[in-house]
């Protein structure tokens, strides 16, 4: 993968997820120290678009894309004073947290650390790209959230962004589907 693509998807999960951790960043994209080192400058020097939180993760600065900019309607007379810590009814404030229902899946290879001793690095990557595909075709079409690829896992939300009525079935649904679906990649 080149550069310009590493940093074009780097640059999308830090607008998707905010931040990002080194570690995560190096497994995803089997990066060695040096390119990590020329990532970061990148993004943090030259396009101002993250900044290093305790050298060990980076955090979006730039703008959301996904984000619109709140509407605010004008006053059109003096509101009454109110109690101290109330909100005006109708008050446009997006709340900075949102409680909801997730399912949570967690998937990985089993035995991916006797696989990586056995294969060539490139070839690991290749078999860990396919399975990753794999089971996001399967994530995908039952509108999982895949919220982190962890060297050979996945972490998938079930209940957001859009949240269902049933999401934990949708989760056991894309677990069984993606046993078949590795099972495909076998032969």
């Amino acid at each position: 993968m080149e550069f310009a693509d590493i940093l074009e998807q780097t640059i999308a999960l830090l607008q998707h997820q905010g931040r990002i951790s080194y570690g995560a960043l190096k497994r995803r994209f089997a990066l060695d120290d040096a390119y990590l080192d020329d990532l970061k400058i990148e993004l943090i020097e030259a396009q101002q678009l993250a900044r290093d939180e305790n050298g060990r993760i980076l955090v979006w600065v730039g703008q959301s894309a996904s984000a619109p900019p709140p509407v605010l309607e004008p006053a059109l007379s003096p509101a009454p004073p109110m109690p101290q810590g109330a909100l005006p009814h109708g008050d446009l404030h997006t709340p900075d947290a949102e409680r909801r229902q997730l399912t949570v899946l967690f998937c990985d290879l089993v035995d991916s650390t006797v696989l990586a001793s056995q294969l060539d690095p490139e070839d690991l990557r290749d078999v860990i790209r396919a399975y990753q595909a794999a089971c996001a075709t399967v994530i995908e079409p039952l509108e999982g959230h895949i919220a982190q690829y962890l060297g050979d896992g996945l972490l998938v939300y079930f209940g957001y962004p859009q949240a269902h009525e049933d999401d934990a079935q949708r989760a056991v649904r894309a677990g069984l589907g993606m046993v078949v679906a590795v099972q495909a990649l076998n032969t």
